[in-house]
């Protein structure tokens, strides 16, 4: 791949980690080896299913699913941060191995924001990254030294979602 680069896709629309698993499914296509990483998302997801049986691909799964950080009581505040913790350590220890072409973090944004990944780590791990290796963060809202770090930064902007109308997610569109 020569020069590996820094993706992001933000915004407040559909189709943040949909357009990474795109290209997580694209690069593995061409043989590339990705690793797949997950913050603040469900186990139950139908692309999990997919991706794990894609040679190619290795996801890192949750052993529990925690929902939307800012719900949850600070007792579970606290066990999600220790299971990210350890997320982030695999990632990072899997990585380091230099046997990835890319490496995805979906809702890296979130998990950076509510300093589920220390800023200091997570800076020098993308700055120090393999040379040709590509990165790909998802979520809303990046911050300004993240978008500076990037080489790609894709908004995805919601004009119009059924959620708006009371409609919740459904299997295999949404989840």
């Amino acid at each position: 791949m020569g020069h590996g680069m820094i993706h992001i896709y933000c915004g407040d629309g559909k189709g943040k980690t949909t357009a990474a698993i795109g290209l997580a499914v694209r690069a593995a296509g061409r043989g590339k080896k990705v690793l797949f990483a997950r913050f603040l998302k469900n186990e139950d997801s139908g692309e999990l299913r997919i991706l794990d049986a894609v040679p190619e691909i290795e996801v890192i799964h949750l052993e529990k699913s925690y929902g939307f950080f800012r719900t949850l009581t600070e007792k579970e505040q606290e066990e999600a941060r220790k299971t990210y913790e350890c997320v982030w350590e695999c990632m990072r220890e899997k990585a380091a191995e230099g046997s990835y072409d890319m490496v995805v973090i979906d809702e890296f944004m979130a998990a950076y924001r509510y300093g589920l990944v220390s800023h200091e780590e997570a800076i020098a791990f993308l700055t120090g990254k393999p040379e040709e290796m590509e990165i790909v963060l998802t979520g809303r809202d990046p911050d300004p030294e993240l978008t500076e770090l990037a080489d790609y930064v894709s908004e995805i902007h919601k004009i119009k979602h059924p959620f708006d109308r009371g409609i919740p997610a459904r299997k295999g569109i949404e989840y």
